[in-house]
């Protein structure tokens, strides 16, 4: 399978349009992020203004649709003032913020998670519900075995056992997903989406947005390159139910402190979307023996923290005869 990535001349004429649609002709052009399946740039024009120019391919091509959902709710996110769609392909005109001042608070997380989750009327979301969050290790199993059919992930049976562990007990462990707060989240609540300048705090970076538990837009706070501490957690949804949000918040789920429970299944969300992506060809070859130590990493972490026990016979069957493992 042939990894998607930006075609150059797509950018450009995605970049083109925008500014034809809008009327504008830049004097310049900075570029501040560059990925195989984004790219970001700042578009300055004769008065001294500036705009954001952002191209993106699939599998994060939603982002308008949330940015323009909530600039008409005066969210705290940038305006978006055009985009232009193309198969596969998403291009962007947005506010330039200029550079944040600093880094956000965990008092400042704590709010703007409390307005994420309090939008409302953000239709076409993937929705990660009670059934959804069950089903997650059982689709990752799934793509793993499309990724040992085309020779990827290579020693990957550690993994194999460890989804097959979560499948076996994740029913019991997602009860409670629909307990509030439940809607909109952001996907990415890292310390790099919230930027913070003189007028307030706004959250970028909207691609991978989706219906689901407001705990784990929480989690992602933390990332998961470090061991999970629930006690950082606890604190951030206390801060977060006193700056407004939903008191069940704290309450526990799946049999777990509600800390425990969301750091473990955003693990396992994690895991689940590097082996989903991967399998339909958003990460090159040369990344797999990397990918796997990040997909264990992941997976180890939810093991100990959803409290999985060794396979049983309600376990998937191991995946088919003659793949690398």
């Amino acid at each position: 399978m042939n990894t998607p990535r930006l075609d150059e001349r797509l950018v450009a004429q995605l970049r083109c349009d925008l500014l034809t649609a809008a009327r504008r002709v830049p004097t310049g052009r900075q570029a501040i992020q560059e990925w195989e399946l984004s790219t970001v740039e700042r578009l300055f024009f004769a008065d001294g203004s500036s705009v954001i120019c952002k191209v993106a391919a699939r599998p994060f091509t939603g982002e308008a649709t949330v940015l323009r959902a909530l600039n008409t709710q005066e969210a705290p996110v940038p305006m978006l003032h055009g985009y232009a769609m193309r198969p596969q392909t998403l291009g962007m005109l947005m506010d330039d913020l200029g550079d944040p001042l600093r880094a956000a608070t965990a008092a400042e997380a704590a709010a703007a998670a409390r307005r994420v989750h309090t939008a409302a009327g953000i239709t076409g979301l993937p929705t990660f519900d009670q059934e959804s969050l069950t089903q997650l290790p059982g689709q990752a199993l799934d793509a793993l075995t499309a990724l040992r059919r085309q020779e990827r992930f290579p020693d990957s049976g550690p993994i194999e056992e460890l989804l097959q562990r979560l499948a076996a007990a994740a029913q019991r462990r997602a009860d409670g997903a629909e307990r509030p707060p439940f809607g909109l989240c952001h996907g990415e609540f890292h310390r790099s989406s919230l930027h913070v300048t003189r007028t307030g705090c706004r959250l970028l970076d909207w691609a991978k947005a989706f219906t689901g538990p407001g705990l784990l837009d929480l989690a992602t706070w933390f990332g998961t390159r470090t061991p999970p501490q629930p006690r950082l957690l606890t604190r951030l949804i206390r801060a977060y139910v006193a700056a407004g949000g939903h008191p069940d918040a704290k309450v526990d789920r799946g049999g777990l402190p509600a800390a425990r429970w969301a750091l473990g299944w955003h693990r396992v969300w994690a895991a689940w979307w590097f082996l989903t992506t991967t399998a339909a060809g958003h990460h090159r070859p040369d990344t797999d023996r990397h990918h796997v130590q990040v997909v264990l990493r992941q997976l180890h972490g939810a093991a100990q923290l959803l409290g999985t026990t060794q396979p049983t016979s309600t376990a998937r069957p191991p995946l088919e005869a003659g793949s690398p493992s």
